[in-house]
C-alpha cells in the first residue's frame, strides 16, 4: 500500500525590547544538543547579590525570556543554580542583558563549596551565548569578575543542560490513568483519548475536543498510583502544543503546586528536569500555540516512588558489526517465481491514481541469471476501474505490473537493510525499495505504523532518488527524507546501485553504493517534526508502479514493458 510519498524537502524601553527580541531568537535558534536535558529550570538559584527585589536570581532560571536576575554594581558577582542532584553537565546557554560580563567563569561543584571551573571567558561580547563544557556536579556557578559595563551582571537566561537522574529515578507514568479537561474522538482524531498520552504508543495521542476544548485552559494529568518524587518530565506534542504552561503535582488532584511554568514553550519535545513530589502531575495549558487546542503524543513522567508499571523492553540495536540473517539473491532458473517461503504477491489495484493492477506474480519472476524481474506491461484488465489513462482515455486499468512483500513471512526491527536494484526509464514510471510497519497487517491504518522509503526514483528523472519516511506527524508530500543524486550526474537508470539503510535506536542513514546521502537523528526529528515511531517490527516491499500523483502518468514515449531488476535483498541484525 504505497500512500503519496513526494517529500518535500539596557534600561532604556527600546534596549530592553530590542534584548527581548534577541532573547526569543536565541531561545528560538539555539537549542542544546538534542539528547542533553535542560537541568536547571525551575531550580533553585542564588546569588551573591541582587539590584533590587524586581530582579531575584531565580528570574534567571524560570524559563521566562522576560524576567531577569541583575547584581550589584562591583565586581566579583555571582549566581549559582542548584540541579537538584549530580549530573554530567554538557551545555550552558546565557541571554545577557545590556549590563554583561567581559570575563566571567563557569564553574561546578558538589557541594556547593568547593568549586572546579570549566570554562573561562576573558572577552565576552555579551547577547546570546552557547557554551559547550565538561563537568559534573550538582551545582553550577557563574562567576563573573570583569564588567563589561558601569552597571552590575544581568542575565535574562542561565541555562545549564546536560545528562543525569536521580537514584532508582523510572518511568512513573506508564499505562496509568489520565484525565483530561476534555478529549477528542473524530474522523481527525479517533479515540484521542487521556490515556494515549502515557502509553509509550508515540503514534497515538490525547487531543481536547473540537466542540469544547480548543480554548484556554485546557490540562491534563497522570494518576501514578502512589505518592512520588518527580525529577523529570517529557512532553512530546502535536502541532496543538501549549505556549504558556504549568507542570503542577498533587496528592489529591484537587489542590496543585506548580513546580515548572513557561510562557515561551517551543512545542514538539521537551524534556524538563523539574523537583516535586505528589500523587497526581498535571499539565496545565494556558496559552495556545496555534488555533487549535493542546494535544500530547508523549507525556512521560519520571522519578522514583509511585506504583508504576513495567515498562515494555525496547528492542536491541543491531550487533556490530551486524550479522545476516534474512537474505535473497534470486538464484534461480529463468522464469522461476520468486521464493514463496520469502516473498508473497500483493495482489490488487494501486493508491495515489495509480493505473496499473499489480498481479498474482504474473509479472515477477527470475531471469536465471541472478536477477529478480518485476515488469510492468501496457495490458488491459477487464473489469477493473482506474482513473482515465490520458493514451486510450478510458478508465479501464490499462497496465499490469508486480508488487510483492515480506509481510507474512519476515519482519525486523533495526538492523542494515540492502537492495542492489537497476531502475527502468520512462514516464510514469515508479519503482520502490521501501518497508511498512507490520501493526498495518493487524488492522492500524497508514500512517500511524509507520513507512520508510530507502529508494523511490521517478521514470521521468531517473538522474534523482529518494529516501524518505512517513508517520503520523509527517506524511504524503510533508514526509521527512531527501533527495539525492549520483557523481557527475550520472543516470541511475544506466547500472545497478545499491541502496542501504543502517537503522537503529538513535537514527537511520540511507547510503548509495557505499556513500551516505540523508541522514535522520531521532532526537533531532522528535525536536523538529514530531514522532519518532520506528521502533517497532517492519516488513520489505518491492514494487514498479505505473502512473499516480507523484510520477504523473505514461505517454508515448514510454517503453513496454519496464523492467526493474533485484541483484540481492539482503537484512543484517
Amino acid at each position: 500500500m504505497k500512500p503519496s510519498s513526494a517529500p518535500p524537502r539596557l534600561r532604556a524601553a527600546a534596549v530592553v525590547v530590542t534584548a527581548l527580541s534577541l532573547l526569543f531568537a536565541f531561545l528560538v535558534t539555539t537549542p542544546a544538543r538534542a539528547a542533553d536535558v535542560l537541568l536547571s529550570q525551575g531550580r533553585t538559584a542564588t546569588a551573591s547579590s541582587t539590584e533590587s527585589v524586581a530582579f531575584p536570581a531565580s528570574a534567571a532560571v524560570d524559563g521566562d525570556g522576560g524576567t531577569r536576575w541583575s547584581s550589584g554594581f562591583s565586581d566579583p558577582q555571582w549566581i549559582q543554580v542548584d540541579l537538584g542532584r549530580t549530573a554530567t553537565v554538557t551545555q550552558v546557554q546565557l541571554a545577557w542583558e545590556a549590563a554583561y560580563a567581559s570575563a566571567f567563569q563557569l564553574q561546578t561543584s558538589t557541594d556547593g563549596t568547593t568549586w572546579t571551573t570549566v570554562h573561562t571567558a576573558t572577552n565576552g561580547a555579551g547577547g546570546n551565548q552557547t557554551i559547550e563544557v565538561s563537568g559534573s556536579g550538582r551545582y553550577v556557578r557563574l562567576l563573573g569578575t570583569s564588567r563589561a559595563t558601569q552597571w552590575g551582571y544581568s542575565l535574562w537566561e542561565f541555562k545549564v543542560f546536560g545528562t543525569g537522574s536521580a537514584p532508582g529515578s523510572g518511568l512513573l507514568s506508564y499505562n496509568k490513568p489520565g484525565v483530561a479537561s476534555s478529549q477528542q474522538h473524530d474522523s481527525n482524531c479517533w479515540e484521542c483519548t487521556p490515556a494515549r498520552a502515557f502509553d509509550l504508543d508515540p503514534a497515538s495521542r490525547w487531543a481536547t475536543a473540537t466542540d469544547s476544548g480548543w480554548v484556554d485552559p485546557g490540562w491534563i494529568y497522570v494518576d501514578l498510583g502512589a505518592v512520588a518524587q518527580i525529577d523529570k518530565v517529557v512532553l512530546q506534542w502535536d502541532p496543538a502544543s501549549a505556549k504558556s504552561y504549568q507542570l503542577q503535582v498533587s496528592n489529591d488532584a484537587t489542590n496543585w503546586s506548580t513546580i515548572y511554568q513557561t510562557t515561551t514553550g517551543p512545542g514538539f519535545k521537551e524534556t524538563l528536569a523539574v523537583s516535586g513530589s505528589g500523587r497526581y502531575v498535571r499539565m496545565y495549558g494556558t496559552q495556545r500555540n496555534s488555533p487549535y487546542g493542546y494535544s500530547l503524543w508523549e507525556f512521560q513522567v519520571y522519578g522514583t516512588g509511585g506504583a508504576p508499571n513495567t515498562p515494555p523492553t525496547p528492542p536491541e540495536d543491531p550487533a556490530d558489526p551486524p550479522q545476516l540473517i534474512w537474505a535473497d539473491e534470486f538464484d534461480g532458473a529463468a522464469g522461476a517465481k520468486p521464493d514463496a517461503a520469502k516473498w508473497s504477491a500483493d495482489p490488487g489495484i494501486g493508491q495515489n491514481n495509480e493505473l496499473q493492477v499489480y498481479t498474482n506474480h504474473d509479472n515477477a519472476q527470475l531471469d536465471g541469471q541472478g536477477h529478480l524481474v518485476l515488469e510492468a506491461r501496457r495490458q488491459p484488465t477487464p473489469g477493473t476501474t482506474c482513473p482515465v489513462d490520458p493514451l486510450s482515455g478510458s478508465t479501464t486499468c490499462q497496465y499490469t505490473s508486480a508488487r510483492m512483500n515480506t509481510g507474512n513471512k519476515f519482519h525486523t526491527t533495526y538492523g542494515k537493510i540492502e537492495a542492489r536494484i537497476k531502475v527502468p526509464k520512462g514516464n510514469g514510471l515508479w519503482p520502490a525499495f521501501w518497508m511498512m510497519g507490520a501493526d498495518f497487517l493487524t488492522g492500524r491504518p497508514w500512517p500511524y505504523n509507520g513507512e520508510i522509503d530507502i529508494m523511490e526514483i521517478l521514470g521521468r528523472e531517473t538522474t534523482k532518488g529518494y529516501s524518505t519516511l512517513h508517520a503520523p506527524a509527517y506524511h504524503g508530500g510533508g514526509g521527512y527524507g531527501g533527495s539525492y543524486g549520483l557523481p557527475g550526474g550520472a543516470d541511475f537508470a544506466n547500472d545497478f546501485h545499491t541502496w542501504t539503510m543502517l537503522w537503529n535506536s538513535t537514527g537511520i542513514t540511507y547510503q548509495v553504493d557505499g556513500t551516505t546521502v540523508f541522514t535522520v537523528d531521532k532526537a533531532e526529528l522528535e525536536a523538529t517534526r514530531g514522532p519518532w515511531i520506528f521502533d517497532h517490527p517492519f516488513y520489505l516491499i518491492l514494487n514498479l508502479a505505473v502512473g499516480g500523483d507523484w510520477p504523473g502518468p505514461p505517454d508515448a514515449s514510454t517503453p513496454f514493458p519496464s523492467r526493474m531488476l533485484v541483484d540481492y535483498v539482503r537484512v543484517y541484525h
